[in-house]
């Protein structure tokens, strides 16, 4: 009997709290409107990303010291999930990556991940294929960039 009550009480709250009616608004704000989701679209730079980042400076040479400092980094927080290679792991192969994007594109990708993958059409095929997000490591700018000079490092800048 207290299980049937309990039930029936549990059942009224849900049919009360679900089925309130709507205030007396026409507008529903909880969805974009097309404008709004035309200027987010505009806005994402595919070169840049979505980010802090419009442009960082690279030596023409490696910064050896900074690389070593991303090697460290990346051991800590990157290499669980990707290696130096172009083989997937659980996130895809670092092999190359230097020459598919530009500096502040990564920058902005490893210090801001979730709001690029949901921008980015080549983050979100990739998603598919991968089937885990990156989670946001938290680094900070020098250690990305630390780990930029490490990629680059990678890629055979000498």
């Amino acid at each position: 009997m207290n299980r049937l009550f309990l039930l029936a009480m549990f059942g009224s709250f849900l049919l009360v709290s679900c089925g309130k009616e709507k205030s007396n608004t026409d507008q529903d704000f909880s969805t974009p409107t097309a404008t709004e989701n035309t200027a987010e679209a505009e806005s994402y730079d595919p070169k840049r990303g979505l980010g802090k980042f419009s442009t960082v400076e690279l030596g023409a040479s490696l910064d050896k010291p900074l690389a070593e400092k991303g090697l460290k980094v990346a051991e800590v927080k990157c290499t669980s999930c990707h290696k130096t290679t172009d083989e997937k792991l659980v996130g895809p192969g670092w092999k190359g990556v230097t020459g598919r994007r530009t500096p502040q594109w990564i920058m902005n990708f490893i210090t801001n991940p979730d709001p690029m993958i949901d921008k980015d059409p080549e983050l979100q095929a990739q998603l598919e294929l991968c089937m885990i997000r990156m989670p946001n490591q938290g680094l900070t700018d020098d250690e990305a960039r630390s780990v930029l000079e490490y990629m680059r490092q990678n890629d055979g800048v000498k």
